[in-house]
């Protein structure tokens, strides 16, 4: 009995000892936990506040809307309209389980065409936003399947599109972020002028940091970027640890977004438009390889035109990879180059208008023959005699009196081989070789726009500045820029440069309207005087030989009161000359400009300078 009451007792000191060890082990961790508590709460409560802060501290950028591109007249080429990149967050997809619609849940739950929404998870959510974003249902559930909390699913859509998923009940699993898309309504023109933009995020700048939306990367999209470019802004708020959704009221810092500015041009889209239908019409009639034509103001230097064949639309993946042709494109300017050549012989002092050549057939100079394109006998022609009959050989002959350091200067001076200012992307600045790289031959060819090279930009100012009295102005295209505030800032006019005397200029136009008047049949433009010159120029072909044709011409009208110069080029039409294919577009696109503004009739011409003796 003993025995057993002894057991007894050891028994239950043991569990007294065991609930005395448990009860020692639980204080201790109570202590621990209050300790802690206390920690955190009085002594580390800053601190631990600020990281649960920071745990759901988000930052949502405001982006900058990016300006728009502008006609003369205001009409939009270009612009960013707004948009949504629709976000996936993976880890909630995979645990969203569809609710069923019932009177209770009516504002809140899942059907699919009318029915239950079949599977769970990503398969599910892929399968409610398939329709919406036009997208197949395994490749939405595929991108919601992976691993962390961020997936783009589709970018750019209409405010409609994120509507339509707003109402989808995806609160959590999907939503959206604010983008914008350029809009190019400018159609067939203007296409590598005006260029493309692309995502900061698709574009491999160093210059780029941390920007977001769209860069230019061609064309005046690029050129123009930090102007058109605004300043994104940003809202700092706390976030709830479902998708992003931010917590009403929480907000604790935003900067509001700058808009770009807006870039109006000095393009007027109705011209340039007719310009590209008239040398695309010009091409398919003469059969050219191509066509470029610049429509300019005599007056103010602004382009009001400046269009090419090609088929490029802005925006579109060809005009973030090619220039304008209108631009980059160079040529020999043949025969309007002895306009040039004879504003300096006049301004020298070297010859009249009025000087008489008795020019053969053909002339042989230091071992170089030379020929006009037409044979003739021995003609008797005055200096502007040669200008209107394009003579070759009575170039040559009147540059005897020429220096060619004068023959260098003037081509320089009227802009030639130099770069306009307009800072446009791929612009060629063309060739004009130093003097001491002429060759026996150059040093003559220069006098018939041979031996060196131009585009088309510069051979419309260089007639321009005949024209403009022999004042040079500084080409534009940038009309003004309209801030966000809508504060407008015009374009600077730069100081003309005077390249010739008014009375040379005057001179030069009289001969040039002779010019104009000898191909009144294929370029005159009734009621209005015309003073232009024709160019034509045998240039390397594909085998290196002088196997291809420029056909160029360049004119001001009217020629009693200069508006505007056009200058067309095409390349190996058929009919070869200049004023039997590139003359008969200067017509067309003539007679248009003098319609839409209203020009008055020309004065009749009183004093033609004589072109034979």
């Amino acid at each position: 009995m003993r025995h057993i009451f002894k057991q007894r007792f050891a028994k239950e000191q043991n569990f007294v000892r065991k609930c005395a060890v448990i009860a020692i082990v639980f204080a201790f961790i109570g202590i621990c936990a209050v300790v802690k508590l206390s920690y955190i709460q009085l002594i580390n409560a800053r601190s631990t506040a600020q990281a649960a802060q920071a745990e759901r501290s988000r930052v949502r950028p405001i982006l900058a809307r990016r300006g728009k591109i502008l006609d003369s007249n205001g009409a939009v080429l270009a612009q960013s309209v707004e948009r949504f990149n629709i976000i996936g967050d993976p880890l909630n997809a995979q645990a969203f389980k569809p609710t069923p619609c019932t009177k209770q849940t009516e504002n809140n739950c899942h059907m699919l065409n009318g029915k239950p929404v079949e599977g769970t998870g990503a398969v599910a959510v892929a399968r409610l936003l398939a329709p919406i974003l036009h997208m197949s249902s395994v490749e939405l559930g595929g991108k919601l399947a992976g691993v962390g909390r961020y997936v783009l699913l589709k970018r750019n859509v209409t405010p409609a599109v994120k509507r339509a998923i707003d109402n989808l009940n995806l609160s959590g699993c999907i939503y959206a972020e604010n983008s914008s898309e350029r809009v190019y309504s400018s159609g067939p023109i203007l296409g590598s002028v005006i260029g493309a933009v692309s995502n900061a995020d698709e574009v491999n700048r160093k210059d780029l940091k941390n920007r977001k939306g769209e860069v230019g990367v061609s064309g005046l999209e690029l050129t123009h970027d930090s102007t058109l470019n605004g300043v994104d802004g940003y809202q700092r708020y706390q976030g709830n640890n479902v998708g992003n959704e931010k917590i009403p009221g929480t907000v604790t810092e935003s900067k509001p977004a700058v808009n770009g500015s807006d870039i109006k041009l000095t393009i007027d889209s109705d011209v340039d438009w007719y310009v590209k239908k008239v040398l695309l019409d010009g091409k398919k009639q003469y059969r050219a390889a191509w066509g470029v034509a610049v429509v300019q103001d005599v007056r103010t230097g602004e382009i009001l035109a400046l269009e090419d064949t090609d088929d490029i639309k802005a925006g579109s993946t060809q005009s973030k990879v090619n220039v304008s042709r209108a631009v980059s494109q160079t040529f020999e300017p043949g025969s309007i180059g002895k306009a040039f050549a004879m504003a300096g012989m006049l301004q020298t002092g070297a010859h009249k208008l009025s000087d008489q050549f008795a020019v053969p057939n053909s002339i042989n100079k230091n071992g170089q023959t030379y020929h006009d394109a037409v044979d003739h006998g021995v003609e008797h022609w005055t200096l502007a005699g040669i200008l209107a009959e394009s003579s070759n050989i009575g170039m040559v002959m009147a540059g005897e009196r020429y220096p060619l350091d004068k023959r260098y200067e003037y081509l320089y001076k009227f802009g030639l081989g130099q770069y306009t200012g307009l800072n446009l992307q791929g612009e060629s600045r063309g060739l004009l070789p130093s003097m001491q790289s002429w060759d026996g031959r150059k040093k003559d060819t220069v006098l018939f726009g041979q031996g060196y090279a131009v585009n088309a930009l510069q051979l419309t100012n260089a007639m321009a500045t005949i024209a403009n009295k022999g004042v040079k102005l500084r080409q534009t295209l940038i009309k003004s820029v309209i801030d966000s505030d809508g504060h407008v800032t015009k374009a600077g006019r730069a100081q003309g440069t005077r390249v010739i005397d008014e009375n040379v200029a005057a001179q030069m136009m009289n001969a040039l309207e002779n010019s104009g008047e000898h191909y009144h049949r294929f370029a005159g433009v009734d009621g209005y005087r015309v003073a232009a010159k024709s160019g034509t120029a045998e240039v390397a072909g594909p085998d290196g030989r002088l196997s291809s044709t420029i056909s160029d011409w360049s004119g001001a009208i009217p020629a009693d009161n200069p508006r505007f110069i056009v200058t067309v080029v095409l390349k190996d039409p058929q009919g070869v000359y200049g004023g039997m294919t590139a003359g008969p577009l200067f017509k067309t696109i003539g007679e248009f400009l003098m319609q839409k503004y209203d020009v008055p009739t020309s004065a009749a011409r009183t004093n033609p300078v004589a072109v034979n003796w």
